[in-house]
This record gives structure tokens, sequence and C-alpha cells, in this order.
């Protein structure tokens, strides 16, 4: 069984392709079919930074709007940026 590939609008290259839609609606579908597994992956470290940086509540509706709202720009616009001052943990 091959695996299925997406052109990925986030990496500009045929990679390997999410198993199913990893959000719901039409934003859902869009990433299913135009974002790749390890574009996604990408985005789920980006929004946990978000996240942590921020103090975000994600049950919280205007929390969860910003987070949808970086989603697409992170994704689709490459304009996703890290907050003011954010220092990446040292390993």
């Amino acid at each position: 069984m091959s695996e299925r590939t997406v052109f990925c609008q986030r990496l500009q290259c045929e990679a390997e392709a999410l198993p199913k839609p990893p959000y719901p609606g039409e934003l859902g579908e869009r990433i299913y079919n135009n974002i790749s597994k390890a574009a996604w992956q990408q985005w789920m470290a980006h929004q946990t930074m978000l996240i942590n940086e921020y103090r975000l509540t994600p049950i919280d509706p205007k929390a969860r709007e910003f987070l949808v709202n970086e989603m697409e720009k992170f994704l689709f616009q490459g304009g996703a940026v890290k907050p003011e001052g954010y220092v990446p943990p040292s390993e």
C-alpha cells in the first residue's frame, strides 16, 4: 500500500500527506489536501510555542480564533512570526 502524497504549500514539495483532516470543516479539508504531515508537525510545534508564550487557554473563543488565524498564516501564507522576545529553549 502506497502512502498518499500532496504538493505541500508550506514546504513547496511533494511530501507524505496527513492520514485524515486534522481540523474540522473547510479549513481541515484545505489542510488535508494541501499540507504535508511534516508541515503539520511544524505547525503543532509552533502552536505549542504560541500557547505557552502567550499563556493561551485553547478553550477560550478568542484564543481559538487567534490560533486559527495563526495556523492559516503559518501553513498557507508563510507569515507566522514568533512572539516578541521569544527565546527558544536550549537543548
